[in-house]
């Protein structure tokens, strides 16, 4: 699939050295759903604003569309939406006419069915003569969404588009998006929700101190650097593990009563019938067993943590 946006060594400084990014290399493909993942100050806003034109680059370029986003300004910023963090909405406008005077600042002739279409998709229709400022903050997240999708752009940013909303609603998010998807929008997302990631991305990229530390397929990324853990619950609590263990690299509970075995998925032989062999050699009785695959979230820390 044909990159939709392409970022070759894009650096951003401020006055006082201060670089927020190094040297960014990033392929979006179209049609995908990317997860920028990072800590706060990890360079992900900057990345985005960046992108769609708010921000001017110390160095490198990007492409949307084939188009430069310095040189076409125009040509791209018509192909992107952008949803920020922070809800600055018209208190006093409706709904409808706040949307479609987004339309109108790009340009857009009047189109009212598809306006509608996108609130009705967003569950807002029923909310479309309703003043902005007696919606709910959920609500209002929704009109961001149809204010950015207005001009009918093909890459849409969502900027911690969840943040603040409760688990239900963050969920009708979520199939907003695959929605959004389904209709060959581009979108790529920055959330602090791990599960997030999880649940809609076709790729996790992590961000950290200005530079992407990997980019790549989320089954992939789960698969090759996923770990598993075996939980064993003994019988009899141990204050230390025996040294015939220590090859195991075993973790101790505290009460004593289970003991952690980590594991590559991936590795020829993950060595639990051994370990199993030596706990009964070294007089250790088991009484139950459970295992636990790693998390993205588990996988983000590790990343991140090697970086700082």
């Amino acid at each position: 699939m044909s990159s939709i946006i392409s970022i070759q060594n894009l650096r951003k400084a401020y006055p006082g050295g201060f670089e927020a990014l190094k040297g960014v290399n990033l392929e979006i493909a179209q049609g995908e759903i990317l997860a920028l993942l990072g800590p706060n100050g990890a360079g992900k806003t900057t990345l985005i604003s960046t992108v769609c034109g708010i921000t001017v680059p110390t160095a490198g370029t990007i492409t949307v569309g084939g188009f430069d986003t310095m040189t076409d300004y125009r040509a791209t910023r018509d192909l992107i939406g952008l949803v920020p963090q922070e809800i600055n909405l018209e208190p006093f406008e409706t709904v409808f006419n706040s949307v479609s005077f987004s339309r109108g600042l790009f340009g857009k002739p009047r189109n009212d069915a598809y306006i509608n279409r996108i609130l009705d998709q967003l569950s807002l229709g029923d909310k479309k003569d309703s003043k902005i400022m007696a919606l709910s903050g959920g609500m209002k997240r929704r009109v961001l969404i149809a204010k950015a999708l207005s001009h009918e752009p093909r890459v849409l940013f969502l900027d911690e588009p969840t943040a603040g909303v409760d688990v239900e609603l963050r969920k009708d998010m979520w199939d907003i998006v695959a929605g959004l998807k389904a209709d060959g929008v581009t979108i790529i997302l920055t959330t602090h929700y791990i599960e997030e990631a999880e649940a809609i991305a076709d790729r996790v990229g992590v961000i950290n101190g200005g530079e992407i530390l990997l980019v790549q397929d989320k089954s992939e990324l789960m698969a090759q650097m996923g770990q598993k853990q075996l939980q064993i619950a003994i019988k009899d609590p141990v204050t230390e593990i025996p040294d015939t263990l220590s090859a195991y690299a075993l973790a101790r509970s505290e009460d004593g009563m289970h003991l952690t075995y980590t594991y590559d998925t991936t590795g020829e032989r993950t060595g639990i019938t051994t370990l199993l062999n030596d706990l009964a050699a070294a007089g250790l009785v088991m009484t139950d067993l459970q295992t636990r695959q790693s998390s993205l979230e588990d996988i983000f820390v590790g990343l991140v943590k090697e970086t700082t």
